[in-house]
């Protein structure tokens, strides 16, 4: 493809030294090439000539300053650059990656290929790997981003550094992260638990969802949870806390989607608020305490009793199951002090904190 070796029947007449060779290219005119300062050569290699051009030699004979006629012209024609490899293509839709396949060169000379690569806003090709090897057919393209498209083209390099022409240019894209998640909620109502759901994603290879967690709204947010379902129950030991969220889908080629811009805002039930004693009564004998409730979650009551018998003595008493608003003790002793204390509890069992307190002696 860039060289041509020429050779001719020597002269072995001493009235020659040597011979001047001749080049042009078809109807160019002709230009001496070399020298060859011994009449015994019969061979010379013309080297750094383009593929697939046509050139006319003529060689004469010399002695001193005198030259010989030329003789009649040779054309010889280079090789022509050789084409890529006769067929490439590209396995896709791959996570953050390309599979590109060829056949083997045919021509025997090529040792490598050169890949190149660009996306569609670019204007210039960017080499990306060199693989080294006629037989060598296979080139996985890694690091790449999520759902984009990209070019390829391919050239053969032969061992003397020729470059074929570039193949045909394969598209090829990769794979999307899966969609974000959709129909995320909360439950704000529930006690010692917050229930976070959200719809299944429209893809089929889902893996799994993670569930992610924060404090505050602005984060930071880590991982909660791994779970296959549509649902997680986030069991927390805390009345009428706030928590945020986020949930992420997960396929199975380990590509997770974009966690919602907004996060979903849970609550734990905050306690039923405490009792507010109106009256109570002590009329020697009994006391009674009446009280009503400040919301409609009670569905009972505690009366706590603190007995206060001496200086640094106390007895504690608890009355449960009260389910009335009312409350009747007799059993007192004279000469004591008492402390009581009303608290609601609702239906799951959370405890308000305690209402106003009562104090009163029996002592006279």
């Amino acid at each position: 493809m860039t060289a041509i070796a020429l050779e001719w029947t020597p002269i072995y007449d001493e009235k020659i030294e040597g011979y001047y060779l001749y080049r042009g290219e078809r109807n160019g005119p002709l230009k001496r090439i070399a020298k060859i300062g011994d009449r015994y050569s019969s061979h010379y290699l013309d080297r750094g000539l383009q593929p697939g051009h046509l050139y006319r030699y003529r060689i004469t004979s010399f002695k001193g300053g005198s030259e010989s006629p030329p003789s009649q012209p040779v054309e010889v024609k280079t090789l022509p650059i050789p084409d890529s490899v006769p067929f490439i293509s590209a396995i896709d839709h791959l996570p953050r990656e390309v599979k590109l396949i060829w056949r083997p060169h045919p021509y025997l000379k090529i040792d490598r290929y050169i890949l190149e690569r660009r996306e569609p806003k670019d204007r210039e090709w960017q080499k990306i790997a060199e693989i080294k090897g006629r037989l060598n057919v296979e080139y996985i393209d890694r690091g790449l981003k999520d759902n984009r498209v990209y070019y390829y083209r391919l050239f053969a390099k032969s061992c003397d550094g020729l470059l074929s022409r570039p193949s045909k240019v394969i598209e090829a894209s990769t794979k999307p992260r899966p969609s974000t998640v959709r129909g995320l909620t909360a439950s704000r109502n529930l006690p010692r638990k917050i229930v976070v759901q959200w719809k299944r994603n429209p893809e089929e290879d889902i893996a799994y969802y993670k569930v992610y967690k924060s404090l505050f709204e602005i984060g930071p947010y880590v991982v909660e949870a791994k779970v296959q379902g549509t649902s997680y129950t986030d069991k927390i030991k805390e009345d009428g806390v706030r928590r945020y969220y986020k949930v992420t889908a997960v396929d199975r080629d380990g590509l997770e989607s974009f966690k919602q811009y907004v996060p979903v805002v849970g609550e734990t039930l905050p306690k039923p608020l405490h009792p507010l004693i109106i009256r109570h009564d002590f009329d020697g004998k009994r006391v009674e305490l009446v009280w009503e409730p400040q919301d409609n979650r009670a569905v009972s009551y505690i009366v706590k009793k603190r007995e206060i018998v001496g200086l640094f003595k106390y007895n504690d008493y608890i009355f449960k199951n009260i389910h009335s608003t009312r409350f009747v003790d007799t059993k007192l002793r004279p000469d004591a002090k008492y402390i009581y204390r009303v608290y609601a509890v609702d239906r799951y069992g959370l405890q308000s904190d305690p209402s106003n307190e009562i104090t009163f002696s029996t002592k006279r």
